[in-house]
């Protein structure tokens, strides 16, 4: 890898940000943050940052993942309801693995969805990344939706998101938000094993 080059762009990233992207980089990172502790403020931080970026991916002709981002935002309405009003007598809602058919179900709704998107955005608007909008906003569908529900597995659909959105934005010249994806990268693979330790420590009753 050209060292020179990445700082370069991160520089010049930092250089051509605007003051919104910015905002919404530091509650885009705090909210992964708090995912990672298992802290109910993964929601309001969300939700400030989501609702820039849907301004952000529709100036930038991402469609999907302005979508995406508008869904995140009722998602995480969700997903504030459901972690400050655990079932039973614990007093947080439990991390715990998906079944074997909820595994299916989750890829099910990769596909489903990424067809559907696919098909919208390459007949329906001027978009010149169908396939990679597309993807990134399917794979983060499917993350939000099992995030909501406290799933060990949000983290492993987080990181194929993050993986893929880091050149896509690279190649819609919003260099700082493409470096935020290489953070997230790392964030969700330290938070997939923070939710696997937490998953067996409750699974054996500690």
């Amino acid at each position: 890898m050209d060292f020179d080059w990445v700082l370069e762009s991160f520089q010049q990233g930092i250089a051509e940000m605007s003051w919104l992207e910015a905002i919404a980089v530091f509650f885009g990172i705090a909210s992964v943050f708090y995912s990672i502790k298992k802290n109910i403020w993964v929601f309001p931080t969300g939700m400030i940052s989501t609702l820039i970026y849907v301004y952000i991916c529709l100036k930038y002709k991402l469609y999907a993942d302005m979508g995406i981002n508008a869904y995140y935002f009722g998602m995480s309405i969700y997903g504030w309801y459901l972690w400050s009003r655990p079932s039973g007598t614990s007093e947080e809602l439990a991390v715990t693995w998906l079944s074997r058919m909820g595994v299916l179900k989750s890829i099910a709704l990769f596909f489903v969805s990424y067809g559907v998107l696919y098909f919208i955005l390459a007949n329906f608007t001027d978009s010149d990344v169908p396939y990679w909008d597309s993807f990134t906003t399917s794979s983060a569908f499917v993350g939000m939706w099992l995030m909501a529900k406290k799933k060990v597995e949000n983290w492993i659909a987080w990181i194929i998101t993050d993986l893929v959105s880091i050149p896509l934005y690279l190649c819609k010249g919003l260099v700082l938000t493409s470096f935020q994806f290489m953070f997230f990268t790392v964030l969700a693979v330290i938070g997939l094993f923070s939710w696997i330790k937490s998953a067996r420590n409750i699974s054996n009753g500690y």
